[in-house]
């Protein structure tokens, strides 16, 4: 346990309940009022809810490192060890040079004709059915097959990748029962990525290539090699897939975002990044703090468990004015949905292009955009999304 005293601001509240999960801000927005860090005694371990702080501590890996682990639990924080996760400067760096060429902006333009392609072809299928689910049909399957594709991943297997990234991630918290539930496709997820560390699987010229090469050149063991192609699939499809899932679910409920965006396509970019500062689809992670550092009057303890709550800075009003509000003009492009600093995610980039050609190809062949039923809100409490955004959708007349 943490060194604690009387003095420590302290809650009960259990931030991975079914019902605080289902709708966390209340209690997120009590925690950030009652002091910049408060002490779970239930999860033994230090949230921050502000802004400021949480941009802070995430910039300074030096005093909250990463390499001691960012998930809550000993047992999960051991499957992450030596990845690009859970190291820090400078074996982080090494790690994530492997594919910094692929990220990099050059690199990235060299793929954009490929996305939007699949883009508009896949639109154009949903829209052909007329209704549709927009997380089955188009949040699940756009960013997992561009992933995918990248990779160079076999078709086969790929339909293990969103149920195993989003019980990979909730296995960042405590084990509640919703991990429990979900340690058989963990498993089976696990076990398949075991098996793609291998240039016989993985089509020639992708990521998964690049990162065999650094196996061969002796930057990266064999076990590397998994654990950085499952880091960079998993971080690469939950953000995305669940930021795209709320956007479904927004332009049916607020049809002047819907009726911009049409107008102007140029609006996808600001729009993706209030959806994403919206609903922060990864809640935070963990650090581990170095030596004693005070927030404001309150002294986090070295050895402390730090929770960088990306979703409460992101709704902290001391940033953004009526941040519990989708603002089409805010474009927050500080927000911390990606998290900041040498920890940023390296595939924010391709997870911003991926948003945006999806967006413009809504844009170009959709005319209206209504609910078909009632959406339903996933239960993960690591990640926030929606299992399904039914839709109706009327083609644009001059598509």
């Amino acid at each position: 346990m943490s060194d604690t005293t009387t003095a420590t601001p302290s809650t009960d509240a259990d931030l991975f309940a079914p019902e605080v999960v289902a709708d966390p801000f209340p209690t997120l927005t009590a925690l950030r009022e009652q002091a910049p860090a408060v002490y779970s005694t239930k999860y033994d371990f230090y949230v921050l809810t502000r802004y400021e702080d949480v941009r802070a501590t995430a910039g300074d890996w030096e005093s909250f490192t990463s390499s001691k682990g960012v998930g809550l639990t000993e047992q999960f924080n051991k499957q992450l060890v030596g990845s690009v996760l859970a190291t820090d400067p400078p074996e982080h760096d090494a790690l994530r040079e492997v594919l910094s060429d692929k990220l990099a902006p050059r690199g990235l333009a060299q793929i954009r004709q490929q996305i939007s392609e699949y883009a508009n072809s896949l639109v154009a299928e949903c829209v052909a059915k007329g209704t549709f689910d927009g997380v089955v049909d188009i949040a699940r399957v756009f960013p997992i097959n561009v992933v995918g594709d990248l990779v160079g991943l076999p078709m086969e297997g790929r339909e293990k990748m969103h149920p195993g990234a989003d019980a990979t991630f909730s296995g960042f918290g405590p084990f509640v029962p919703y991990v429990m539930e979900h340690l058989p496709q963990l498993q089976d997820y696990q076990a398949w990525m075991g098996t793609m560390a291998d240039r016989s699987k993985l089509t020639p010229g992708g990521w998964g290539e690049a990162i065999m090469d650094a196996v061969d050149d002796g930057r990266l063991t064999q076990l590397g090699a998994i654990r950085t192609v499952s880091a960079y699939l998993t971080a690469g499809m939950d953000t995305t897939v669940n930021a795209i899932a709320a956007l479904m679910r927004l332009f049916a409920d607020r049809p002047d975002v819907w009726n911009a965006l049409k107008a102007d396509p140029k609006l996808a970019a600001p729009i993706f990044e209030e959806i994403l500062r919206l609903e922060s689809p990864v809640v935070g992670f963990w650090r581990v703090a170095t030596k004693d550092v005070e927030f404001g009057e309150v002294t986090v303890p070295e050895g402390s468990k730090v929770l960088l709550h990306w979703a409460a800075a992101n709704r902290d009003p001391e940033k953004y004015p009526n941040p519990d509000t989708f603002d089409i003009g805010r474009n927050p492009l500080d927000h911390v949905a990606f998290g900041y600093g040498v920890h940023a995610c390296a595939g924010q980039g391709l997870a911003r292009m991926e948003a945006v050609t999806l967006l413009e190809a809504f844009a170009a062949q959709i005319d209206t955009i209504e609910l078909a039923g009632e959406p339903v809100r996933g239960r993960n409490p690591i990640v926030r999304g929606y299992e399904s955004v039914p839709l109706r959708v009327t083609p644009r007349r001059d598509a």
